[in-house]
């Protein structure tokens, strides 16, 4: 069922996605050559937790970490670990959810480490501007549909493709509602967006083919084969003028 969102709920979720947008800030200010992901994730924690917030992600159908941490060819759900250490010229995406009053907020972020090639530079900015593809001319009454033909139309024009295995999806009390939002499909086509709606936008693009693999984990994704892929998620709401982006 999809929740239509109060003004006074929209402005916990702006709370929400404030503390979202922040700890994002904060990853991309102090990742570094040598720091393993486990450190990323515990400054993570500490800092939602320093806010009165609790990482939406920690134990979230047995997860372990408040973040996820998925290097290169992970496109997503990369579980942190002591033992994986960051290197020079990888991309590192950070994935991170806050609940703050009851409500979420959720975000990712590719950061690029130290002598990043620009192969993989340009697949970071492809994938950004893929999102920024997905919310234009959004508002009251868009079809679903065009978030995904918008992405799929500016990556696959770049070269690239999108990950179909995984989708955003509607946010709120739940860090999952409905609706499911794809990153492909057909323009025109889908349930209309309303006033009210908060949903979780998240390109995830590949530099090569669209296909992945789920590890035995339980939770990591990485390319099948295993180019590298980039990832950049908001949580939006649709309102009077549009989109308002939550966690930027």
């Amino acid at each position: 069922m999809i929740t239509i969102k109060t003004d006074a709920e929209l402005n916990c979720m702006r709370e929400s996605g404030r503390l979202t947008k922040n700890v994002l800030e904060l990853l991309g200010k102090s990742i570094r050559v040598g720091m393993t992901t486990k450190e990323l994730d515990k400054i993570a924690f500490d800092y939602i937790k320093s806010c009165g917030a609790t990482p939406s992600f920690l134990g979230y159908g047995g997860y372990p970490a408040s973040i996820c941490a998925s290097i290169d060819e992970m496109v997503v759900h990369g579980i942190p670990s002591d033992e994986t250490i960051i290197k020079d010229g990888q991309l590192v995406s950070i994935d991170v959810g806050v609940i703050y009053n009851g409500w979420h907020g959720d975000a990712a972020r590719t950061f690029m480490v130290g002598n990043v090639s620009e192969e993989k530079k340009r697949l970071v900015k492809v994938t950004e501007e893929c999102f920024f593809k997905a919310i234009e001319h959004l508002s009251d009454g868009s079809p679903l549909g065009n978030i995904g033909y918008n992405v799929q139309t500016h990556a696959e024009s770049n070269g690239y493709s999108v990950v179909r295995a995984l989708v955003g999806h509607g946010i709120g009390r739940e860090m999952h509602e409905d609706p499911s939002v794809p990153n492909y499909g057909k323009k025109g086509t889908g349930i209309r967006l309303k006033k009210g709606m908060t949903i979780a936008i998240e390109p995830m693009i590949n530099m090569g083919s669209y296909q992945v693999d789920f590890l035995r984990d339980g939770w990591s994704v990485v390319t099948r084969d295993r180019l590298p892929s980039a990832h950049y998620e908001n949580t939006v709401a649709i309102t009077d003028n549009g989109v308002e982006i939550l966690t930027l």
